[in-house]
């Protein structure tokens, strides 16, 4: 069996009552091993710190990490990065890319449409290419998951799309920002909350069947993103669509 595996570089629940909740479910090869191999939904919110874990996902796999900004998906991202052969896209590469090539008086909504075609074709290339792939992205809009899913069986990819939302609430996600000393605009980080509550609202209400374009979803909050210290995909996984 043909693993890629990263080792990483350094050895809460929201409030109020939910109606409904999935049960928690691990699989693993043996109970030693603690990995976790998401399908379905999988809702780690409040529970108890423990040892860490290793997800595992299937080779073809596009791992799609949301939550609002601030919310630690970059932390978790570079926790996973750097193996060999696996991708991470991260949309603010582009952002950075392209500010540096335009002059500093002109604004960004100016040329966002330039910024957001690169990105779109760096993330269509990455689909194609079949290797492992992590991505960045906010998780509220429905529609990119679902060009996601669609490019990745063009591609012939049969891991899936699966979706690992980091749900911390705006104000935790307000401190992230101001401790990374980078906040988005007031109405972006807005829109944001509301896309993921009523996400969130779904999951809760409806499990799975609220992002039928994923795989599977794990759902974390600031306690449990701590949790998944390892990423591994495998060649043993397949995620027919």
């Amino acid at each position: 069996m043909r693993r890629v595996v990263h080792r990483p570089r350094t050895g809460r629940s929201r409030p109020g009552a939910r109606a409904t909740r999935e049960p928690t479910t691990y699989a693993g090869t043996a109970p030693a091993e603690r990995e976790l191999r998401p399908a379905g939904l999988v809702d780690l919110r409040g529970t108890p710190p423990g040892p860490p874990r290793t997800v595992v996902y299937p080779r073809g796999a596009v791992v799609v990490v949301s939550g609002l900004p601030g919310s630690g998906k970059s932390t978790l991202l570079a926790r996973w990065s750097g193996t060999e052969g696996v991708q991470v896209i991260e949309p603010r590469v582009t952002h950075v890319l392209c500010e540096s090539r335009m002059p500093a008086w002109l604004p960004y909504a100016v040329y966002r449409p330039w910024a957001r075609l690169r990105y779109f074709d760096w993330l269509r290339g990455a689909v194609a290419s079949g290797a492992p792939l992590l991505l960045h992205d906010c998780g509220s809009r429905a529609w990119m998951r679902t060009w996601l899913r669609a490019a990745a069986l063009r591609a012939g990819r049969t891991g899936g799309v699966h979706l690992v939302l980091i749900d911390v609430g705006p104000a935790a996600a307000l401190a992230g920002q101001r401790a990374r000393g980078r906040q988005v605009p007031r109405r972006t980080f807005a829109r944001h909350v509301r896309g993921l509550g009523r996400l969130l609202a779904a999951l809760d209400a409806r499990g799975i069947q609220a992002a039928p374009e994923a795989a599977s979803v794990v759902l974390l909050d600031r306690s449990s993103r701590g949790h998944l210290a390892d990423i591994v995909f495998t060649e043993d996984q397949r995620t027919e669509p």
